[in-house]
């Protein structure tokens, strides 16, 4: 056992007289040592019942011969941070989860973990931690929260927050906005829609790393989630005498099957970070050339909030992902030889069936014949850029309007709210980049504005939107404006084509112009001088390599 190192020997008597002041007795260090890293909080709806789950995963651990040990992960409610200056950590935080979980790990031989999760960055964090350490891990979230019930109709966060928009037009009274914001979100779990913490726990499912029904059933469903996290405990202990680790799983296959799966349901353009930055530390390269690729050949079969009403728990009565990857493998997109934690695609999907069609449609009669996310390119984003295209409304697909350009998230919502923006204007937010913001802030707040007001206008960014956004907003435009890339150039008055079926996005000006503007271009000074975002901005990698950080130099 790896655990050995720090239990065995008379070189680790000291080890032992630690262990033993906190009550482990020789015969629990006898067994595996298993981290259980628990992300437990009081600041995300996602996270706060996690003290719970984790108690059922120490007793699947302890069933299955194990000695649990629980350690602490941080986390951040996106939707809490959103819309100030909060929302530039996010993202940077990914990277503080996997680091501390690496930390925790190699230095006390943990034999294997199990990992704790639910909400936007902390799901890819411990993904990427897995990876990395590479010792046998399961993940094991707690689960979505169920859609509120306003005025007879299934809601969620994303109308709480569109809610602002119809309130800035007038549409709505105080009241109604205070009614819909006290029903928007019944209790806890991660929010109902198909926004990036569920996308990304159906994700989880689809790469092999966790157990079916990890991304879908309710966190309400309190019986069928402790039953999870016990059956994670014993998984985990199933795959240290197999010694199966996290990188047998996480290989060109299973990316390819959670791409796949992410474009057969619509998911969050976030995966398009956070995929990438997990196959990182797994040793592999995952190119925007291949989410456009199985996008192509993907058809997308369920409309989940926000592109569409049902919510997460209607997926899981439907059949949950075990139903969605069996439905896309009849086209071959998905590899059912991939291994699990838990055997292979194959064996986990062989009794999977539809039993909500009207959630899951079939491969043969699809929503779309594409998939949810589309990769553009032109002059405007040389590297890629990045689109939910599954909920843009047809009439914006292809738009051409004038730039209304801003420096700042900040600016552009105080436009949008001073009704200085119209029908037909293309919102370009510029310096909310990796490096720029730094940290990429997700501008939910202005497309849900936007959205609540009915503004027929694109908004496009160098920064990224919440697995909540809908309509024409195109993010992660790469090269970024803080590192010289066109978006930084473009101008007040410009022309700006916007064709996702034909995957392009372009600025109407000339090469030479473009060429003048980048000659007279000055970097501007960062928005954040000290302290971690600092650091961070120093080492982040473009949007379309994952916001990874550089390797160190050798």
């Amino acid at each position: 056992m790896r655990s050995d190192i720090v239990k065995k020997g008379s070189t680790r008597a000291a080890h032992r007289a630690l262990f033993n002041a906190m009550g482990y007795t020789p015969e629990d260090l006898k067994k595996p040592l298993v981290g259980v890293v628990n992300a437990f909080n009081e600041i995300i709806p996602g996270h706060f019942h996690l003290r719970d789950i984790a108690d059922a995963v120490k007793l699947g651990v302890a069933s299955g011969g194990g000695t649990p040990v629980e350690f602490p992960a941080i986390g951040i409610c996106d939707g809490i941070a959103m819309g100030h200056d909060g929302m530039k950590y996010p993202l940077p935080s990914r990277e503080l989860i996997a680091d501390s979980i690496e930390a925790m790990a190699v230095a006390h031989s943990f034999d294997g973990l199990v990992l704790i999760t639910n909400c936007d960055k902390i799901v890819p964090g411990m993904l990427m931690a897995a990876a990395r350490v590479n010792i046998p891990a399961v993940v094991v979230s707690g689960g979505p929260m169920l859609a509120g019930r306003h005025q007879g109709k299934d809601i969620s966060v994303s109308q709480a927050f569109e809610a602002a928009g119809l309130f800035e037009a007038g549409k709505i009274t105080a009241a109604e906005l205070d009614s819909l914001e006290r029903a928007a979100c019944p209790g806890c779990g991660s929010c109902a829609g198909l926004f990036t913490a569920n996308t990304m726990n159906c994700l989880t499912e689809a790469l092999g790393m966790g157990l079916p029904g990890n991304g879908t059933i309710p966190a309400a469903h309190f019986g069928a989630r402790r039953a999870l996290a016990k059956k994670a405990g014993e998984a985990v202990m199933t795959l240290i005498a197999k010694d199966i680790k996290p990188r047998d799983i996480l290989t060109q296959k299973a990316f390819e099957n959670a791409i796949a799966v992410d474009m057969g349901i619509g998911g969050s353009s976030n995966t398009v970070l956070h995929l990438p930055a997990i196959a990182h530390d797994a040793g592999i390269e995952l190119p925007l050339s291949l989410f456009d690729a199985i996008s192509a050949k993907t058809p997308y079969i369920t409309k989940l909030s926000p592109g569409g009403s049902h919510h997460l728990q209607d997926l899981n009565e439907a059949g949950g992902i075990n139903a969605v990857m069996k439905e896309l493998a009849k086209t071959g997109l998905i590899h059912t030889d991939a291994v699990t934690v838990a055997g292979t695609v194959a064996t986990r999907i062989k009794h999977a069936a539809i039993a909500r069609p009207e959630v899951i449609r079939t491969v043969a009669d699809p929503y779309r014949k594409t998939g949810g996310i589309a990769i553009l390119k032109g002059n405007l984003a040389p590297e890629g850029a990045v689109v939910k295209e599954s909920a843009v409304a047809d009439d914006m697909l292809v738009f051409k309007g004038i730039a209304r350009v801003f420096d700042s998230e900040d600016d552009a919502i105080a436009a949008i709210l001073g009704k200085k923006i119209k029908d037909g204007d293309v919102v370009v937010i510029r310096y909310e980049g990796p490096q720029g913001g730094p940290g990429m802030k997700e501008m939910l707040n202005p497309t849900a504005v936007i959205a609540g007001m009915g503004l027929k206008v694109a908004l496009l960014t160098d920064g990224r939107f919440s697995g909540a956004t809908r309509g024409a907003c195109v993010g992660h435009i790469s090269p970024e404006a803080m590192s010289g890339g066109p978006i930084g150039l473009v101008r007040d008055g410009d022309v700006i084509k916007l064709d996702i079926p034909g995957r392009s996005l372009n600025v109407e000006i000339s090469d030479a112009e473009l060429a003048k503007r980048k000659a007279a271009w000055k970097k501007p000074a960062p928005k954040v001088t000290g302290g971690y975002l600092a650091r961070y901005a120093a080492m982040v990698t473009s949007a379309s390599t994952g916001a990874v950080l550089k390797a160190p130099q050798q």
